[in-house]
C-alpha cells in the first residue's frame, strides 16, 4: 500500500474515536492505512512530533499532506467531497436512507428522468454495508463485500445524476400540501413531491450494564469488517445467529485464534442460511453456545471479559478480546412521531394492504383510492426495505423493494399532476 495515495489514520491502542473512523472510512471503500501509535519516537517519525501528548488524537492525514487532529467523521467526510447542501428548493423525489433500499431507488429514479436526492446521515451502505461478504446475492457466485456493493450502487446512481447528501439527518418532517417538507440537523430545509423512507434498522443493543462504557473499545455493534485485521490471534466472541453473524464469524476465524458464537435459540437452524450451517460446522477454530446470553462485561478502559448464563441459569466468565453484536435492530422512524405516517407498535412503517390492520388509517387517509403497495398513509410517502413493517430481511428484497417504490412513486406524480 503506497502511504502518499491513500489516507492514513494514527491513534493510540484501543481508541473508540480511532475505531469509529476506520469503520467510516472502510464502509465509504475508501482506502486508508492504520498505524497505531505507542512511544514519543513513533510520532517523530510519522507526524515530526515530539511526544504522545502534544496530539489531539486521533490523526488523519490525507493524500495532500493535510491533517486533521482528532476530527468528527463530518470534518471527515467534508474533506473527501462528500458534503454539500442541496442544489433545489423542490425535488420530484426525497429518499431517505442509502442501504440497499435507497441506493436502489435512487438508480432507478436518477435513470427515469426524475429530480431526485438521497439523504444519509452516516455512511452508505446502511447495516448491509457492514457484511464483509454477502454470498446470497444475484449476480456475484463469489459474493461481494457489503460496502463495495453499497459504493457500486453509488456510483451508478451518482451516473445517472442522483444528488447525494452524505452526514445528514432530518430531524422533523411535515406533510404539507401534498409534499413533505424536512428540516435537516444542519438547519437546511428540504421540500419534495413524494418521497421514500429507507432508513432502515438501528443496531440493538445487549441492555447491560457497562455496554456503553466499553463501546467501542472491544465490544463493537454489527459484523465489525474494519476491526478484523486487528483480530489476529485474539479471542473473537459473536452475539447473535442470523447470517450477518456467520458471515462475521467465517470472516474473523481466517485470523483470529477462537471465535465463539452465542446464540440465544436452541439451534442455528432456523436462522442461518444453510450454505453457511455447514461452513460453520466444518471450521474448527468456530464454537457455537446455545441457549445462553452475554449478562455482564469486565474490563476498565476496555474490554477483558465477559459473563455467558445459559437458559438453567448457570453462569460462567470467559476471557475475551473483542466482542460484536449482531442481534439485528429496531426501525429508525422517530422521525415520523409526529406525523400521521402509521407505525406499528415496534415503530415499522406500515404500507399498503397491511394499514387495513391499524384503526387510525381510516381516520389519516384522504383520498377515495387505496393506497400502493409500498405507500404508508400519507399519500406520496412510502417504505422500502428493513424499516417496512412485514419486510423480508434480506438485501436482494430491499433492493427490489426499492426499485418498486419508484414505480409507484411515477403513479402517484401522474395522478396528483392532474
Amino acid at each position: 500500500m503506497d502511504g502518499a495515495k491513500v489516507v492514513r489514520v494514527l491513534g493510540v491502542a484501543h481508541s473508540k474515536e480511532a475505531y469509529a473512523i476506520r469503520d467510516f472510512l472502510s464502509r465509504g471503500v475508501v482506502e486508508y492505512e492504520w498505524l497505531e501509535v505507542a512511544s514519543d519516537s513513533d510520532c517523530v517519525r510519522e507526524l515530526s512530533i515530539s511526544g504522545l501528548d502534544d496530539i489531539c488524537w486521533p490523526v488523519v492525514v490525507f493524500p495532500d499532506g493535510s491533517m486533521l487532529y482528532a476530527p468528527t467523521l463530518a470534518e471527515i467526510a467534508t474533506k473527501l467531497g462528500w458534503v454539500s447542501r442541496p442544489r433545489y428548493r423542490e425535488y420530484d423525489l426525497s429518499i431517505y436512507g442509502a442501504g440497499p433500499a435507497g441506493l436502489s431507488a435512487a438508480v432507478y429514479a436518477a435513470s427515469e428522468g426524475l429530480r431526485a436526492v438521497v439523504i444519509e446521515r452516516a455512511a452508505i451502505g446502511g447495516q448491509a454495508g457492514t457484511s464483509s461478504l454477502i454470498e446470497n446475492y444475484m449476480g456475484f457466485p463469489n459474493g461481494i463485500a457489503g460496502a463495495e456493493l453499497a459504493e457500486r450502487a453509488r456510483q451508478q446512481a451518482v451516473k445517472f445524476g442522483i444528488e447525494l447528501l452524505m452526514m445528514r439527518e432530518g430531524v422533523h418532517a411535515t406533510f404539507v400540501n401534498g409534499k413533505i417538507e424536512v428540516s435537516l440537523a444542519d438547519g437546511a430545509r428540504l421540500t419534495a413531491r413524494a418521497n421514500i423512507c429507507a432508513t432502515g434498522i438501528e443496531y440493538r443493543n445487549l441492555g447491560i450494564p457497562d455496554e456503553q462504557r466499553l463501546l467501542n473499545a472491544g465490544l463493537f455493534y454489527g459484523a465489525g469488517t474494519s476491526e478484523a485485521p486487528m483480530c489476529s490471534g485474539k479471542k473473537v466472541f459473536i452475539v447473535g445467529g442470523g447470517n450477518s453473524a456467520g458471515q462475521a464469524a467465517m470472516n474473523f476465524a481466517r485470523m483470529a485464534e477462537s471465535v465463539t458464537m452465542i446464540v440465544r435459540g436452541p439451534s442455528l437452524g432456523a436462522t442461518l442460511s444453510h450454505y453457511l450451517l455447514d461452513r460453520i460446522a466444518d471450521t474448527s477454530n468456530i464454537n457455537v453456545v446455545l441457549e445462553s446470553a452475554v449478562s455482564e462485561l469486565y474490563g476498565d478502559t476496555e474490554l477483558e471479559a465477559l459473563q455467558l448464563t445459559n437458559m438453567a441459569g448457570k453462569t460462567q466468565v470467559v476471557p475475551v478480546d473483542r466482542l460484536f453484536v449482531c442481534i439485528g435492530g429496531a426501525p429508525n422512524t422517530e422521525w415520523a412521531k409526529d406525523t400521521t405516517i402509521v407505525r406499528d407498535r415496534n415503530g415499522y412503517l406500515v404500507t399498503g394492504a397491511d394499514l387495513s390492520e391499524f384503526s387510525q388509517f381510516e381516520r389519516f387517509w384522504p383520498l377515495k383510492r387505496r393506497p400502493y403497495f409500498l405507500e404508508t398513509s400519507v399519500p406520496g410517502s412510502f417504505a422500502a426495505g428493513d424499516v417496512r413493517y412485514g419486510s423480508v430481511k434480506r438485501v436482494a428484497s430491499a433492493v427490489g423493494e426499492g426499485a418498486m417504490a419508484v414505480t409507484f412513486v411515477h403513479r402517484y406524480l401522474a395522478e396528483s399532476a392532474l
